[in-house]
C-alpha cells in the first residue's frame, strides 16, 4: 500500500522573507501583490493575522487597521526557488521520491521509508520539528494518496495527522469542497447548488457533474479516493548525480535486478570518481509498467564509492521490491555526496580496522537511529551529560567524569522510591522499588549536584543529593533527594532511583 506525505507550509511567504533577513522587525508582516489594478495582501505572518489581517484584503485597508504594519512586495519567483531548495533538504533526509507542490506544500512518497525513521509518527515529528526550528511553520498529514494527504495537511493536521490504511473516504467526507484542489469557479459553482462537503459529492452520479464542471472534478475525487494513480515526478536538481537504465523489455526476476544494479552502481561510481566525491544516501528508483515506483535507500555512515559495498547494500534489499508486471527503468542517484579524495595506503602503516561496512550493514538492516554510540555533555545533570551520536562520528573533545562513580545503567528516568533517611545528610535506612523493600547495608555519599540556573528559572537553587548504596544482597543502587534536606525551595525531598550498577 502507497504512502504519501503533505507537507503544507501556511505562512511560506513571510517564514521566507524572515529567514532570510534577519533584519526584518517583530512588525506584523504582510506580502502585498497586484490582482489586475488592486494592490491586496496575497501572505501574512502570525502576528497579522492576529490583528485581524488576512490573504486577498486591500492593502489600503490593512494599513488602516495596523498602521505599523511591515509591507514587503510579493516574489512568487523567489518562492517557489526557495521551496525547491527546501524539497532538496527534505530528499536528502526523509524518503527518495519529493517534488514539490506550490504554492505552499511539499510532497514526498514515503511507502517503505518509515523504518528508516523509527516509524510513521517519528518521521513525521522529525519532520515537523526540524522545519519549526529553522523558523517555518509546517503541518503535515499521512494518507495513502496525494489528494487525501493534501486535503487533511490543510484542513485536520494539528500539527500532524496519521491516516489509517483504508480510511480516506470517511475522513474527507466532512471536509470542505475546496480540500479536493479544484478551480474556485468549479467550487463556486458546487456551493450555488447546495453542496457543501466532499461527501455530498461521493454518491452523486457523475455525468451530470461531469457535464456542468468539466473532467477535473471527478478526476480529482478519484485522485483522492486512491481510484485513479497520481504519481509524483521527482525533484532532480542541477548537478545531481544520476545514472538510468531504460529496458526494451521489463524486468522482474531477482538475478536480474541485481545483474542491473552492479552496472548502475559501476557507472555511478565513475560519475563520482570524475567528481570527486563519495556518496552518503543512495537511492534505487525502479519504475514499474503500471507507473508505480518501488525504491530502495541505502545511507553510509562514511563517504564512499567502492563498488562492491555500494552493490552489496542494495542487493541485501531487492526482496523489498515488488517488480509487479515487470520493471522498465532503473534509476540511481547519489541523493548526499560529500567530497572524497583518493588515498595512498601503504601496508607498513599500522590502521585502526575500518568498522564502516559492518556499520552500513546493520544500520540498513535496522535503521540508522538503532546503530548509534554515546558520547559526554559537559553537564552535571546526569540525565544531560550524555547524548546520541553517529558510530563513526568525531570525537566531541569532553570528557567522561571521573571524580564520583557513575552507574553502568541510567534508568531513562527517575524512579520514585519509598524510604526512611535521617535529614539532611544522612543516607537512608532501607528503600522500597518497585514493590520490592532492601535493606541499605552500606552507603556512600551525599554528592551534590546543582541545578543548571542558566537554562530555566526552577532550577535556579534546585539541589539534588546522590548516594551509592548496597543492599543485602550486594546490588548496589544510585539514589537522591531532591532538596538539600532544610529548605522547601531547593526540592521536593522525595527520593528517586536513577541508576544501577553492574
Amino acid at each position: 500500500m502507497a504512502r504519501v506525505i503533505s507537507v503544507c507550509l501556511p505562512l511560506w511567504p513571510t517564514d521566507r522573507l524572515r529567514r532570510q533577513d534577519d533584519t526584518l522587525s517583530a512588525r506584523p508582516l504582510i506580502i502585498a501583490g497586484r490582482v489586475g489594478n488592486r494592490r491586496i495582501v496575497t501572505a501574512a505572518d502570525e502576528a497579522a493575522m492576529g490583528l485581524g489581517l488576512h490573504p486577498g484584503m486591500p492593502v489600503s485597508k490593512a494599513q488602516a487597521l495596523v498602521p505599523d504594519l511591515l509591507i514587503e512586495r510579493a516574489d512568487p519567483a523567489a518562492d517557489l526557488a526557495s521551496l525547491e531548495r527546501l524539497a532538496f533538504w527534505v530528499l536528502q533526509r526523509i524518503a527518495p521520491i519529493v517534488a514539490v507542490d506550490p504554492p505552499d506544500g511539499i510532497v514526498i512518497d514515503s511507502t517503505g521509508a518509515d523504518h528508516l525513521h523509527g516509524g510513521e509518527e517519528a518521521m513525521l515529528d522529525a519532520l515537523i520539528g526540524r522545519l519549526v526550528l529553522s523558523g517555518v511553520s509546517a503541518r503535515a498529514a499521512i494518507a495513502d494518496t496525494w489528494g487525501a494527504a493534501h486535503a487533511l495537511a490543510r484542513f485536520v493536521a494539528q500539527p500532524a495527522i496519521i491516516a489509517q490504511a483504508g480510511s480516506a473516504e470517511a475522513l474527507l467526507s466532512p471536509l470542505p469542497l475546496t480540500a479536493l484542489r479544484l478551480p474556485p469557479s468549479v467550487a463556486s459553482g458546487l456551493h450555488d447548488l447546495g453542496f457543501a462537503c466532499i461527501g455530498d459529492l461521493l454518491g452523486q452520479p457523475r455525468a451530470p457533474l461531469t457535464r456542468r464542471f468539466g473532467p477535473e472534478l471527478c478526476r480529482r475525487m478519484d485522485q483522492a479516493l486512491g481510484q485513479l494513480a497520481e504519481p509524483i515526478e521527482p525533484l532532480r536538481p542541477e548537478g545531481l548525480v544520476e545514472v538510468r537504465r531504460a529496458f526494451p523489455e521489463p524486468i522482474g526476476a531477482a538475478e536480474t535486478i541485481a545483474r542491473y544494479i552492479r552496472k548502475l552502481v559501476a557507472s555511478l561510481c565513475t560519475a563520482l570518481e570524475e567528481r570527486g566525491l563519495g556518496v552518503r544516501r543512495l537511492d534505487l528508483l525502479c519504475t514499474r509498467v503500471d507507473n508505480r515506483v518501488e525504491t530502495v535507500r541505502i545511507g553510509l555512515a562514511v563517504p564512499q564509492r567502492d563498488p562492491q559495498r555500494l552493490t552489496r547494500l542494495l542487493c541485501d534489499r531487492i526482496e523489498t521490491i515488488a517488480p509487479g508486471f515487470g520493471i522498465e527503468i532503473m534509476t540511481l542517484t547519489a541523493t548526499l555526496t560529500e567530497p572524497l579524495a583518493a588515498k595512498q595506503i601503504s601496508s607498513l602503516d599500522a590502521t585502526a580496522p575500518d568498522l564502516s561496512g559492518l556499520i552500513d550493514v546493520l544500520a540498513n538492516r535496522v535503521g540508522p537511529r538503532a546503530v548509534y554510540r554515546m558520547a559526554p555533555v559537559a553537564s552535571d545533570v546526569p540525565e544531560r551529560s550524555v547524548r546520541r551520536i553517529p558510530a563513526l562520528a568525531e570525537e566531541t573533545g569532553a570528557g567522561w567524569p571521573d571524580h564520583w562513580p557513575r552507574p553502568s545503567r541510567l534508568l531513562p528516568r527517575p524512579e520514585a522510591i519509598e524510604t526512611m533517611a535521617l535529614l539532611p545528610d544522612h543516607p537512608p535506612n532501607w528503600i522500597s522499588w518497585r514493590g520490592i523493600r532492601r535493606r541499605v547495608r552500606r552507603a556512600d555519599g551525599p554528592e551534590r549536584v546543582f541545578g543548571e540556573w542558566w537554562k530555566r528559572d526552577a532550577e535556579l537553587i534546585a539541589v539534588r543529593d546522590y548516594f551509592r548504596i548496597e543492599d543485602d544482597a550486594g546490588e548496589r543502587f544510585w539514589i537522591f533527594r531532591a532538596g538539600d534536606g532544610e529548605n522547601a525551595a531547593t526540592g521536593s525531598h522525595r527520593w528517586f532511583l536513577h541508576g544501577v550498577f553492574g
